[in-house]
């Protein structure tokens, strides 16, 4: 922690530390010299102008790798500053960095040795005191050491609270970038279906008209003016319903997405089919509105096994049957015989089913589909019909 630390330091922030530590050791400095006996720099006190600086300077110079070995070089530079009173600004530095590691330990022998430093550190020059308590000698050092170490415990409490301040936005950030990365994701997925319920209905039954008209020679005029009516209109709507989708993907807030089609627009759906070549009955039980998003869902089960019935069994026989009450469930099934004429076959998606199995896994259904005895096909899906919920919405 202390090296990365020490490595985000820049010349500037070193320069400043260091100057308030030899401003502070000048102030010491200067106290000494003020007690002093006049003439005594020049003679029997000439280590004070010149050994004490040298060592503090040299203490100052050691300060710079107080974060890579900020033990070693605290316990030096104070026992350094019994020979030095202009290094005690050096010592007090070390031991606020020293502190910023919250080691007891290490912290504990630091200040040990910085009071033994200071006891000697008065003997250093001739200074005629007055006798003082022993415990008066040792309040001063005390009280500077634990500044020090109060200090640096400060320091380093407010780095830890940055440092949680930075990873919780940085936290804040992935999550919100994950967040926006999975409504994307939802989004394009929601689009992908809507995509292919509105227009490979529409695509799949003029595609097939359009194979009938090439396959079958025995058709009379009547009947290839209806399927060429059936494509003419097919494809109409399909453009109608392409640019609705796309007006959705505008984001136009001023537009209002168009309405979902529910189980009430199935005989649509029917006559479509029946009007593409495909003989298709329906039989219905349901003689109350079910919920919006279930009748929708509904909706696109029938929708996706007429798409299916009219690209793989052309002319087939097909059967609905929509059945169920409220507090139970709503049961939709689309089974088509084998196909009775063989065309060219459009390319399928692979979606149709994957997006449908998505749409009834989130309103809490099921959707089973598989082959027939008789080769033909069935799409079977239970929508869960909560009693309540209609009459809520009533």
């Amino acid at each position: 922690m202390d090296t990365d630390d020490a490595a985000r330091l820049g010349a500037w922030q070193q320069t400043w530390r260091l100057t308030a530590a030899a401003v502070l050791g000048l102030a010491f400095w200067f106290s000494v010299a003020a007690t002093l006996p006049a003439g005594c720099a020049a003679d029997t006190c000439s280590w004070f102008v010149t050994g004490d600086p040298l060592i503090a300077l040299g203490c100052l110079t050691v300060l710079l790798w107080r974060r890579r070995y900020p033990f070693t070089v605290a316990l030096a530079v104070v026992i350094a500053s019994a020979a030095s009173a202009l290094a005690t600004g050096a010592a007090l530095l070390a031991l606020c960095s020293l502190a910023t590691r919250r080691r007891p330990v290490e912290i504990g022998a630091v200040v040990v040795a910085y009071v033994t430093a200071a006891q000697f550190a008065e003997d250093l020059y001739r200074i005629d005191t007055l006798p003082v308590p022993i415990w008066l000698q040792l309040a001063l050092p005390l009280a500077s050491a634990g500044i020090a170490v109060a200090t640096g415990v400060a320091i380093d409490a407010r780095r830890v609270e940055v440092r949680s301040l930075r990873d919780r936005a940085a936290s804040a950030e992935r999550e919100q970038a994950a967040r926006a990365a999975q409504a994307q994701a939802t989004e394009r997925n929601r689009i992908a279906r809507e995509m292919h319920d509105v227009l490979a209905h529409r695509i799949s039954l003029v595609a097939m008209q359009a194979g009938v008209l090439d396959h079958r020679d025995d058709l009379s005029t009547e009947e290839k003016r209806t399927l060429i009516r059936g494509i003419t209109d097919g494809s109409r709507q399909a453009l109608e319903e392409l640019r609705d989708v796309l007006g959705v993907l505008r984001a136009d807030s001023n537009r209002p997405e168009p309405p979902q089609p529910t189980l009430d627009r199935i005989s649509e759906l029917v006559a479509d089919a029946r009007s593409s070549g495909l003989d298709v009955t329906l039989a219905t039980t349901v003689t109350t509105t079910p919920p919006e998003t279930v009748g929708r869902t509904g909706y696109r089960v029938i929708q996706e096994g007429l798409t299916n019935a009219a690209k793989h069994a052309p002319a087939a026989q097909v059967h609905i049957t929509v059945d169920g009450t409220p507090g139970s469930q709503l049961q939709v099934s689309v089974r088509n015989s084998a196909a009775a004429t063989a065309v060219a076959l459009p390319p399928a998606s692979g979606f149709g089913l994957l997006g449908l199995a998505e749409r009834i896994t989130l309103t809490g259904g099921t959707l089973d589909h598989h082959r027939t005895s008789d080769n033909g096909y069935v799409l079977t899906a239970h929508l869960p019909w909560p009693e309540d919920d209609h009459e809520k919405r009533a």
